[in-house]
């Protein structure tokens, strides 16, 4: 009999890949969402689309009841995890998309709260499954998904497995951090600041990296947290070379001490500690195999986002980026030649 996977906040960047992934096995699938985003071209006619408000449970649980594998992707709180109470024994396997921002600083502090270099979060490199999460009850993107993983863990009989992936890449991405080097190739620049000495690192996970875990899951119900990053871990200078590398574009970068320049050379991954995380647990859990590293993986985001700016103003194309993320400050080319001497 036919497998089937319904996909909640399927139409963004996890749930497309992961679609692609499942029907590719089989599966028959299903994209419920809000029917404010069109889906891509090649899904269309290959997916069941429904819309669905994740804030109705009764309509989610009714939706959600029977799948083999049920994927949600934009859970928030732990009033998100309540329509799935009603579901054990209903339902093969339930992964859930959170965040390694849940973890706690061995400082007291995490991502949320940090101003600075020295309230941000000190953690184990790598850091695994078992290190502290926030338990503050502060509203707030990462107290609330850690209050989220608590309820949905705490249903007994749910075969839930959590994932918490680092700073997500792929088609579709709303944020795709590596436009800060994406741009400086378009607009031809040859000197290219980072600062740390572009040796931050800031996990980053592919989307593919996701709808593998998400298959493995879908095979072994279980109840677990896992992380999800690519590996290895790159640092911003890996980042900026595989981009380069990928658009043919050759430039030199300025690795610059972080006190020497000010906010030349800030960079989306410029973090002043490192965010590393374990991929052991999924080895262990689920015979995950890496899904490829952050290089062999970033093309794809890379010419998608080149198609949705071609004809358009990246700004209005991807606000969240510019706004949101603080992209618009990412490209004060008249400081760097300052500092540079370009």
């Amino acid at each position: 009999m036919q497998k089937t996977a319904l996909l909640v906040g399927g139409s963004g960047q996890i749930g497309t890949a992961s679609a692609r992934g499942l029907l590719a096995l089989g599966y028959r699938v299903t994209i419920a969402h809000r029917g404010t985003r069109p889906l891509p071209r090649d899904l269309v006619g290959e997916v069941e689309a429904v819309t669905l408000e994740r804030g109705e449970p009764d309509a989610l649980a009714d939706a959600a009841r029977g799948h083999d594998l049920v994927l949600d992707c934009i859970a928030f709180g732990p009033a998100d995890a309540e329509p799935y109470a009603r579901l054990v024994g209903e339902l093969g396997s339930l992964v859930v998309i959170s965040t390694a921002s849940v973890y706690l600083g061995t400082n007291g502090t995490w991502m949320d709260i940090a101003t600075g270099p020295d309230d941000f979060p000190l953690l184990a490199v790598p850091v695994t499954e078992q290190h502290p999460t926030v338990t503050d009850e502060r509203e707030g993107y990462s107290t609330q998904k850690a209050a989220l993983e608590r309820a949905l863990l705490g249903i007994d009989g749910l075969p839930v497995t959590v994932l918490r992936p680092g700073a997500i890449h792929g088609p579709e991405s709303p944020a795709l951090r590596e436009w800060y080097f994406i741009k400086r190739a378009l607009d031809d620049r040859r000197r290219v600041p980072l600062t740390d000495r572009g040796e931050s690192r800031f996990a980053t996970t592919a989307t593919t990296v996701i709808a593998e875990l998400v298959r493995l899951a879908g095979e072994h119900p279980g109840a677990r947290v896992l992380n999800a990053a690519d590996e290895p871990g790159p640092t911003a200078l890996e980042i900026g070379q595989a981009v380069f590398a990928h658009l043919g574009h050759e430039a030199e970068f300025d690795l610059l001490p972080r006190e020497a320049a000010g906010e030349v050379g800030v960079h989306p991954w410029a973090v002043p500690t490192p965010v590393v995380l374990s991929m052991q647990a999924a080895r262990e859990e689920l015979g995950y195999q890496p899904a490829g590293s952050h290089r062999s993986t970033i093309g794809p985001a890379i010419d998608w986002m080149l198609g949705e700016v071609a004809d358009v103003d990246w700004r209005e194309r991807f606000p969240a980026l510019a706004e949101r993320y603080g992209a618009s400050g990412w490209f004060d080319y008249e400081a760097e030649d300052a500092l540079l001497g370009g």
